[in-house]
């Protein structure tokens, strides 16, 4: 599955303009250091793992009888979120010259075996997909559909089948067109000596490779021909499409035949701006949509809560601080609402630790997101550096482990008035989210190994997983818990009573409330949360990270605001169980996010066959849900506990 991203400039436009006035010389992003070509230069194109959105099971390119390099099949080296991705970089055969155009041919397999047949046709049936990159630039090929709408995909089938035909046939002819921009050296430049940009300063003049297209082909070769021919000898061009009578074909027996040609084209693309081909923003109206009614629903709870705090709250406070003593014990007695449950509001929670945990585990997801996010929309998670996103992720996941321990001791601290038993805790919250995890992906990873995926995870990157977890997380969670039992202490603004108060029955479950309420967190998520599906399932690049900055800024406004209101609107009905109601109330989005993943399964990802997809989409769904409903959740308890504590503390008697 591929879920790369880059900037956005959208939304953050104004600061880089802002930037222009600040003295630099020069800005790269981390990853994308351009690397500079003489006419001549030998450049090789490397090859990724096989994909399709039928199946979501990646594969090695070297998994079919594709032509061998000379030097045999050498991994590149990996990040680790490019191993959790399922992706393998590896060499190939194909080389060209910076500048010279030419057509050549590569190599003849030996006949096809039955086996060989069964893959190449499944493969092909399956929608797969192969993935080459040169200068770091994925191969991207485009077709034409009726009425002239043109459609940009990344890789080239691995073969195709004629739409109502029963024969299967491969791809073995590929039309490469590279797009060079001519360098001259003006100024400094950094020259890249591999992937990820690392390289000495030079002011040569040279070619940058600013585009890479690739028309695929079938083409059956006279086998008395080819028998004649060695690697990289020149061959005939090809006019594709060919008819099917010219076409190689899957077959038991049949020899296959790979060539290609590669056509250098100057181009006034320039190094920076390579990208903006793959990147091109669709459904912007969409985004701003999606924006403009999160806002609407902001204003509508901010003006409930208007409502709440100034004509019910402070009114009441108001009249009842006017009155002298013999009239405020009068009043009292007649007292309604949430003043009633003073003695009770801050009564110890059913599953006291559970909620400490999950609050604790929703700080640690909710921050490594945001910064995630921010980072990305100003651009240091470039798509050049594959991989890079993820592994960040992990990082920042690792290092708020010591927020986790924190607020969730000092939360255990204010509801049991002793810090005795953080260090439990805090194991808990080190093990508790990412044990659930831990233990649906290695499910997950067993059913990707029985399939011979690359997108398994091999064992020896279970064990840096492993030593993560516990050498890096759990000490930062328990760094976190220690400093939680020095922190300030949280006291109570009311005395609790011993008794607890008798809660009014009600028509309606009041959980029905709490599930409605996630409905409007939901609905300011959904629509970038389409995208972002589209994005992992459908192989699309998703980069506008300006737009989700701004819809987790409005996600998370939204989440206080409900929960504010839900957990006023449980108080004046005398329900001083708060704490769970406070914390769901919010949370729930992640349910409605997971029914939304069914959804998007059902209507929107059709294509995709087999138990086995299936299990794997459903799994990163739940995940994603789960953490989605603790972050979410967590946002939402923390401010009805400031609301809650702010109101009481208001009424605090002596």
């Amino acid at each position: 599955m591929k879920f790369v991203m880059c900037f956005s400039t959208d939304l953050v436009r104004p600061i880089f303009l802002l930037s222009l006035l600040l003295p630099a010389s020069a800005f790269y992003r981390p990853g994308s250091y351009m690397h500079t070509y003489s006419t001549g230069d030998e450049i090789s194109v490397k090859v990724n793992s096989l994909t399709s959105i039928e199946t979501e099971l990646p594969f090695s390119y070297y998994s079919l009888p594709y032509c061998l390099p000379d030097e045999g099949i050498k991994k590149s080296t990996q990040n680790l979120g490019e191993i959790l991705m399922g992706d393998q970089i590896g060499n190939s055969p194909y080389r060209f010259k910076v500048n010279v155009n030419e057509s050549l041919y590569l190599c003849t397999t030996n006949p096809l075996s039955e086996h060989d047949v069964k893959l190449l046709k499944q493969r092909t049936r399956d929608l797969y997909q192969v993935n080459m990159i040169l200068d770091n630039l994925p191969a991207m090929r485009y077709t034409r559909q009726k009425g002239g709408v043109v459609i940009q995909w990344t890789g080239f089938p691995v073969g195709f089948t004629p739409s109502g035909g029963f024969e299967d046939y491969i791809i073995n002819h590929l039309k490469f067109k590279v797009l060079v921009h001519e360098h001259e050296g003006s100024g400094v430049e950094i020259i890249g000596t591999g992937e990820e940009g690392l390289g000495v300063i030079s002011e040569a003049n040279g070619y940058e490779i600013v585009g890479f297209e690739v028309v695929p082909c079938s083409v059956k070769r006279d086998s008395e021909v080819v028998s004649k021919l060695n690697k990289y000898d020149k061959i005939d061009p090809v006019w594709c499409p060919l008819e099917l009578e010219e076409s190689q074909i899957i077959r038991e027996g049949e020899k296959v035949s790979f060539t290609y040609e590669v056509e250098f084209v100057p181009s006034d693309v320039i190094w920076a701006s390579r990208w903006d081909a793959y990147l091109k923003l669709e459904g912007a109206r969409v985004h701003w949509f999606s924006i403009l009614y999160s806002l609407m629903v902001i204003f509508f709870l901010a003006g409930i809560v208007f409502v709440i705090f100034l004509r019910t709250v402070r009114w009441d406070l108001t009249r009842h601080e006017e009155l002298d003593k013999d009239a405020q014990a009068q009043m009292d007695e007649e007292l309604s609402g949430w003043k009633l449950v003073v003695g009770d509001v801050f009564r110890e929670p059913a599953c006291p630790k559970l909620l400490c945990v999950m609050v604790g585990d929703g700080i640690q997801i909710l921050g490594m997101a945001a910064v995630t996010i921010i980072f990305a929309a100003f651009g240091f998670m470039s798509p050049a550096s594959r991989g890079m996103l993820l592994t960040g992720m992990i990082v920042l996941y690792l290092f708020f482990g010591i927020a986790a321990g924190y607020v969730g001791v000092r939360l255990w601290r204010t509801i049991k008035g002793t810090s005795e038993g953080w260090r439990s805790l805090s194991w808990s919250i080190s093990c508790f989210f990412t044990g659930i995890v831990f233990a649906i992906f290695t499910v997950l990873n067993f059913i990707l190994w029985g399939s011979k995926s690359t997108g398994a995870i091999p064992i020896s990157t279970y064990f840096v997983l492993i030593l993560l977890w516990f050498c890096v997380s759990v000490p930062l969670t328990l760094l976190g818990g220690f400093l939680g039992t020095r922190a300030e202490e949280i006291t109570y603004p009311v005395q609790t009573n011993r008794i607890p108060r008798e809660i009014p029955a009600r028509k309606f479950p009041s959980w029905l409330l709490v599930l409605g309420a996630g409905t409007l967190p939901f609905g300011t998520l959904f629509i970038e949360f389409f995208f972002i599906l589209s994005s992992i399932w459908l192989g699309r690049f998703y980069y506008v990270f300006g737009f989700l900055l701004v819809v987790l800024f409005l996600l998370v406004t939204v989440c206080a605001e409900v929960s504010v209101v839900l957990t006023y609107m449980r108080l004046w009905v005398e329900d001083w169980r708060w704490w769970w109601k406070a914390f769901f109330a919010s949370g729930s989005v992640g349910l409605y996010v997971f029914l939304y993943s069914i959804n998007y399964l059902v209507f929107d990802l059709r294509s995709l066959s087999g138990p086995v997809s299936a299990i794997l989409y459903l799994g990163y769904s739940l995940v994603m849900a789960f953490a989605i409903m603790l972050s979410t959740g967590t946002i939402g308890f923390l401010m009805s506990f400031y609301f809650v504590h702010y109101l009481f503390s208001s009424v605090k008697t002596d």
